[in-house]
């Protein structure tokens, strides 16, 4: 917390440039996706997504060939290219920075599993925002979860940021940084959050028994054995994946009681803050991650860092954009149809200045800092920096 963030992506550069393993003489690893595979945006199986297609394709490709030194320049290095199925894309650029966003959708969409969104969202609290799916997981999901590792460090290594909505407790778990167990909780999933406090807050036993009343009219609980009539909860609860699951052993069995309720408020907790560590799949996603960059860097960033890093800011700067635009053959910023130029962006919505970077450049984020100060006008960096405006190429006409 006491380095400022352009100095540790600084560092975090020089070592990305330092740690580079294909050099300019080995050929970039090649890759062929199918769009017909989905066709209309409507992915039919999981194994026709980008991301699956591409997670095949480079399992057998050496990490150590995925990591290029920094995007700079008009056409870049990046970690592969792109072959799109019966198109003629000319560079690389543009294909490699629409499969990442195509990707990212993907990924948060119903079509994959890795991602849930977090039940919170379900009552309009961090609306949007996904977490890794807390689930046990087969061989071939845990390849899945190293390639998404791997795609947060190529995503650094290119400088595209990933249009990706996670939780902070995400962030916070990659970096190594403990979970709060009431603020990580709250925001996950608000609803189980507040059923633990109301156990917790409870004075006396009248109180147990409304709550547990109460939780009766919703289903939650059963008659007590001794007193037939008299409702009470036991010790199990649902995964966020909607599992009922015991939170102890024959926790079925176990009423809740007076004397246990802290003892059933604290097992709710440590079930959900497990379920938000996932730690089979955590573990995976970090040594995918590894194998792109050095995850001792990790340690020199804070959880919000590391996603400005990854993902760059959900919203487009308007201001920095401008300062960062060059105006070519002859245009000036003073010119009639470049001020209506930029008075037509002010009035666009976040949602529209998104599909305008899109259009531009094949992005929907632009990266939180602009290495191109720290050099040369337009060697050092790559779209959305500089944004180059320049005349039609056509004859000039009415």
């Amino acid at each position: 917390g006491l380095i400022f963030y352009d100095t540790k992506v600084t560092v975090m550069n020089r070592v990305l440039n330092a740690t580079v393993q294909r050099t300019a003489d080995h050929a970039a690893p090649e890759i062929t996706l199918d769009p017909l595979e989905i066709v209309g945006g409507e992915i039919r199986s999981s194994e026709n997504s980008y991301f699956c297609q591409a997670a095949r394709q480079l399992a057998c490709v050496p990490s150590s060939q995925l990591c290029v030194k920094l995007a700079s320049g008009g056409d870049p290095t990046y970690a592969f290219n792109i072959r799109f199925t019966g198109e003629e894309v000319h560079g690389t650029s543009g294909s490699f920075r629409h499969f990442l966003w195509q990707v990212c959708k993907e990924l948060q969409s119903s079509s994959l599993s890795l991602l849930l969104l977090c039940p919170s969202s379900a009552v309009n609290k961090n609306k949007g925002k996904y977490i890794l799916t807390p689930s046990p997981i087969t061989y071939a999901e845990e390849q899945l979860f190293h390639f998404f590792g791997q795609l947060l460090g190529i995503a650094i290594r290119a400088d595209v940021p990933l249009p990706l909505d996670l939780l902070p407790s995400f962030w916070k778990t990659l970096v190594g940084e403990p979970l709060d167990p009431d603020l990580d909780l709250q925001e996950a999933d608000i609803l189980t959050y507040n059923y633990v406090k109301k156990f917790e807050n409870i004075n006396d036993e009248t109180e147990l028994e409304a709550l547990c009343a109460e939780i009766a009219s919703q289903h939650l609980a059963t008659e007590s054995p001794d007193c037939p009539n008299k409702p009470c909860c036991k010790f199990t609860y649902l995964t966020m994946t909607g599992e009922e699951v015991e939170l102890c052993p024959r926790g079925r069995h176990i009423p809740v009681a007076w004397e246990n309720k802290d003892v059933y408020a604290t097992a709710i907790r440590s079930l959900r803050m497990r379920e938000l560590q996932t730690p089979e799949c955590m573990t995976a996603v970090r040594a995918g991650l590894g194998s792109i960059i050095p995850l001792q860097l990790l340690t020199t960033l804070t959880p919000l860092e590391m996603e400005l890093r990854t993902c760059g800011l959900p919203y487009i700067n308007l201001e920095f954009l401008k300062a960062h635009t060059m105006y070519q053959v002859g245009l000036m910023e003073t010119d009639q149809h470049i001020e209506f130029f930029w008075s037509a962006l002010e009035m666009f919505t976040q949602e529209e200045l998104c599909k305008f970077i899109k259009f531009a450049c094949n992005q929907e984020r632009i990266p939180f800092t602009c290495p191109c100060k720290d050099g040369g006008p337009d060697t050092a960096h790559v779209p959305p920096y500089p944004m180059k405006i320049a005349p039609p190429d056509g004859a000039a006409g009415t």
